[in-house]
């Protein structure tokens, strides 16, 4: 009894200190914005909606996440260019508009600006999803 009462308190403490480190880890290039509009990131199309980003891995900063708990939709981030942020203050997200469609440009967190790549062929494939109404490798009708 005395040796599972020990154990016990022993797996909370490192439960505990867990989620100490991975509170502390959590705090470089985290910031949460909302976003009043659909915008389409790393090919996907992602509603409106309040957005936490984040380092997948602390140590690297050349690999974010993008995820909306209320919406229950995360992109991977795979940015260009990082550089030291030059004012803590300005903490925002950037946008490209190619007609009706908002394109993730940026990121600016309060350790890091971080440049997104708008490749052609996101605004191509967007723009013949925004057509048809389905994504650009939609169903075709069989035989």
């Amino acid at each position: 009894v005395m040796r599972n009462q020990c154990l016990r308190i022993f797996i909370a403490l490192i439960g505990v200190a867990g989620l100490g480190m991975s509170a502390k880890g959590q705090a470089v290039d985290q910031i949460v914005v909302k976003i009043p509009y659909d915008f389409v990131v790393a090919g996907k199309t992602l509603p409106a909606g309040t957005y936490r980003v984040n380092r997948v891995r602390d140590a690297d900063p050349g690999v974010l996440i993008l995820s909306s708990f209320e919406n229950r939709t995360s992109a991977i981030v795979l940015p260009t260019t990082h550089v030291d942020s030059s004012s803590a203050d300005k903490v925002q997200v950037s946008f490209e508009r190619v007609g009706g469609q908002y394109f993730l440009s940026k990121i600016e967190t309060a350790d890091h600006a971080f440049t997104i790549p708008v490749f052609r062929s996101e605004i191509l494939e967007a723009s013949v999803r925004s057509q048809s109404g389905t994504s650009a490798s939609g169903n075709s009708a069989g035989n």
